[in-house]
């Protein structure tokens, strides 16, 4: 029963985007097609309609921002925002419940759940570490951070507002554990939530996918309509991509219309913060995880995976790239069948490194473009958050941008803002893709290594991979 989300549900999420994206064709050149397109027309408006002479802005370039770019723009983040609460509850459910019975589950689960638990933690530090080290968000000045509030609405400034008010960590801390889920659900969507908001819901998920693991036999019609919700907003994902270059050049148009070039430099320095980040993972992490717990030379390493790398930064899917990294686990690195099954078919979705690290930056960027200063808590709030979004993460192109939504909303900054990153998204997208993907085989490595060296393989792991056609 669980089996079937763990590998089949997985696979079949990422071939049918993988599918769809090869019908309608290379769309991540479209997307910057759109963000080329966009910023030039929007700097070019500038040039032609000036600021008055009291800095406003002029009227007729407002009224084509307001009526007609925005609006374009909303409809493509608001099928974003219209998934975020189904995609986070039936991914982590099927999630947990896809690791199989958790009193089953032995050695290997437990250690593949710790690993990827530790390195997911160092991989949102070192992002939230340097965006706070470099801060990328924080080159606008105060006046184009008000602008882009008022242009966000009023809600923008009450999301400022309660943004600077944290809460004592004793009350944040209780506040994870609902008193009411169905009141928390929908107030993570408005940020009316008086309690744990989103972070109570996924504390919900949790609990609640592991309850179904130790009810199997009962558990077969509820899995099955919570994997149908899952596929179903994948599917409205894939609608609202389709959109996705016409929403950038709107998005853009707007941006670069009315702050100029300045938009466009702190757009450069959130990509160089995210690749370095990535890099230092990719490099520094990794490497000594392969070189200490794996006993593999990491340059080694790299080079017996090179292919299932380079699949996943031309997919930027960990799902489709799923069938590679087992051939390659078995055949380069001389990995067991039943481990490398159960470690990388699980890992595919549950290990989300890059996208953590990612999703951690993001958020922290979007704060200070809109002048919001975290406080501790709330950091600490946005690494958890990135963790546990590392397991809902869908392995397929845009999977993890409702779960960015998802942070900001926790944390009250404006998720509209994400549109600001549309444009470079599909860079990092492949990027933290690679990520993902190498720190599945790492995990898989480390992990074969430990139990060759126990002289066996869990039996869980065995019958987690069983029937599988690798």
């Amino acid at each position: 029963m669980t089996e079937a989300r763990s590998g089949g549900g997985a696979s079949r999420a990422g071939g049918d985007a993988n599918g769809r994206r090869t019908h309608r064709g290379r769309l991540h050149i479209w997307i910057l097609a759109g963000l080329v397109t966009g910023a030039a027309a929007g700097l070019i408006a500038g040039q032609f309609c000036p600021p008055g002479p009291d800095g406003a802005q002029h009227a007729g370039l407002v009224w084509v921002v307001r009526n007609i770019a925005d609006p374009v723009g909303q409809v493509f983040l608001r099928l974003i925002f219209m998934v975020v609460l189904p995609l986070v509850f039936s991914a982590l459910v099927l999630g947990v419940a896809g690791l199989g019975d958790v009193r089953q589950l032995g050695r290997v689960g437990l250690k593949t759940l710790a690993l990827t638990v530790v390195l997911s933690a160092v991989s949102v530090g070192i992002g939230v570490g340097l965006a706070n080290l470099v801060r990328p968000g924080a080159h606008l000045s105060q006046q184009q951070q008000q602008v882009l509030r008022e242009r966000y609405g009023a809600g923008a400034a009450e999301k400022v507002a309660v943004a600077r008010e944290a809460k004592p960590l004793r009350d944040a801390l209780l506040d994870i554990i609902p008193r009411n889920p169905l009141r928390e659900m929908v107030g993570a969507v408005d940020g009316s939530s008086p309690g744990g908001g989103m972070l109570a819901v996924m504390f919900f998920a949790l609990l609640f996918g592991v309850a179904l693991t130790l009810v199997p036999e009962r558990a077969g019609p509820l899995i099955g309509v919570l994997e149908g919700v899952y596929d179903a907003v994948m599917v409205i994902v894939g609608w609202a991509m389709r959109l996705a270059p016409v929403a950038v050049a709107a998005l853009v148009f707007s941006l670069t219309a009315t702050l100029g070039t300045d938009i466009l430099r702190v757009l450069g320095w959130y990509v160089l913060t995210v690749l370095g980040g990535l890099a230092l993972h990719f490099c520094g992490v990794y490497s000594l995880v392969v070189a200490l717990l794996a006993r593999i030379n990491p340059l080694r390493f790299l080079s017996r995976v090179s292919e299932a790398v380079i699949t996943a930064f031309a997919t930027s899917s960990s799902n489709a790239t799923l069938p590679t990294s087992l051939r390659v686990a078995q055949e380069n690195l001389g990995l067991r069948r039943d481990i490398s099954g159960f470690v990388l078919t699980v890992g595919s979705t549950a290990n989300q490194n890059g996208t953590a690290l990612y999703e951690g930056i993001t958020v922290l960027f979007i704060a200070q473009v809109f002048g919001v200063e975290l406080s501790l808590a709330q950091q600490v709030t946005v690494v958890l958050l990135s963790i546990l979004a590392g397991v809902g993460t869908a392995g397929v192109p845009g999977g993890s941008l409702p779960l960015v939504v998802m942070v900001l909303q926790t944390v009250h900054v404006p998720a509209e803002g994400i549109g600001i990153i549309l444009g470079v998204d599909r860079l990092l997208d492949m990027s933290r893709t690679t990520l993902n993907v190498t720190g599945d085989l790492a995990v898989a490595a480390c992990i074969d290594r430990s139990e060759r060296a126990r002289g066996g393989a869990s039996p869980a792991a065995a019958t987690a991979h069983s029937g599988r056609d690798v």
